[in-house]
């Protein structure tokens, strides 16, 4: 039998390291894998720079419009400043801009956000939206009724475009796909402000002699029954909101997750060792 030449390894011999861990074989190029990991994250890294530059924007402009809105209801001549801190509107775009300004901390600090905030991202939108449609409907039917209400800036700022724009923050991150997906019982979670929101207001305009939105004041929806209804039909509302948006965050996600799989740096399956030719005997 023919002697090995002593030092000398097969081409197609991988390489025992000290670890005993198989590496690449001699004289081979290292695979490109890791090269293109890294440039998938540092695109993800960039889309979430963006994404925090963009959110930051977003809060102030939210600012700018509760500022604007509170300037405006200065002129009203029996205007009360408890009053306009008890509009659902106002309380939740001031959720608004803690729940952005803490994402926007994160975009721009960290490489993925903590599972909870996706949790409060996804409410703080529902009640942008929600009040968008809720205010949307008043002046619909306030117009039927031969009674105008003046719309202005700030209240476009806040009711329509300020939603928009958190729509598509709120897009893009489940776009961009890094974070956890939001979990089906935020569909709940999302009701515990509106619940603890709506018998203060009950209870205060009852008080006060004033409600912040047509449809809690007794004499307006024809008594009690009317009240409940209409309360039943905005909570429904909160929810199918809240139910589209988690199914949507979670298709998204998996779309990020297959494409991250198939995409040319994922991992291959490891060819079969090539064997040493046999030595002559």
């Amino acid at each position: 039998m023919a002697a090995r030449t002593p030092g000398l390894r097969d081409p197609g011999q991988r390489v025992k390291r000290a670890n005993g861990s198989e590496g690449t074989p001699a004289g081979a190029q290292a695979p490109a894998a890791d090269a293109q990991d890294a440039s998938g994250g540092v695109g993800a890294r960039r889309a979430r720079l963006a994404l925090g530059v963009f959110r930051v924007l977003v809060c102030v402009l939210e600012i700018v419009a509760l500022i604007g809105n509170f300037q405006y209801v200065l002129g009203f001549r029996f205007f009360a400043t408890a009053n306009f801190f008890s509009y659902f509107t106002i309380q939740s775009a001031m959720l608004a801009v803690v729940t952005l300004a803490i994402a926007a901390g994160f975009a721009l600090r960290a490489a993925s956000d903590p599972p909870w905030l996706g949790v409060l991202r996804t409410m703080a939108t529902v009640y942008l939206l929600v009040s968008g449609i809720v205010f949307g409907l008043i002046v619909a039917q306030a117009s039927t009724r031969d009674y105008r209400i003046e719309v202005p800036w700030s209240d476009t700022l806040l009711h329509f475009v300020v939603p928009a724009l958190a729509v598509i923050a709120w897009t893009t991150d489940s776009i961009i796909g890094v974070n956890p997906r939001v979990p089906w019982p935020t569909v709940g979670w999302v009701l515990v402000f509106p619940a603890l929101w709506l018998p203060y207001t009950l209870v205060r305009g009852a008080d006060v002699g004033w409600y912040p939105y047509f449809f809690l004041d007794e004499a307006q929806v024809g008594g009690p029954l009317g009240v409940a209804a209409y309360c039943a039909l905005v909570m429904l509302i909160f929810m199918a909101v809240t139910a589209a948006l988690v199914a949507i965050n979670r298709w998204l996600w998996r779309r990020a997750r297959d494409r991250r799989g198939s995409s040319p740096a994922a991992p291959r399956r490891r060819a079969p060792r090539a064997e040493s030719p046999a030595s002559p005997r």
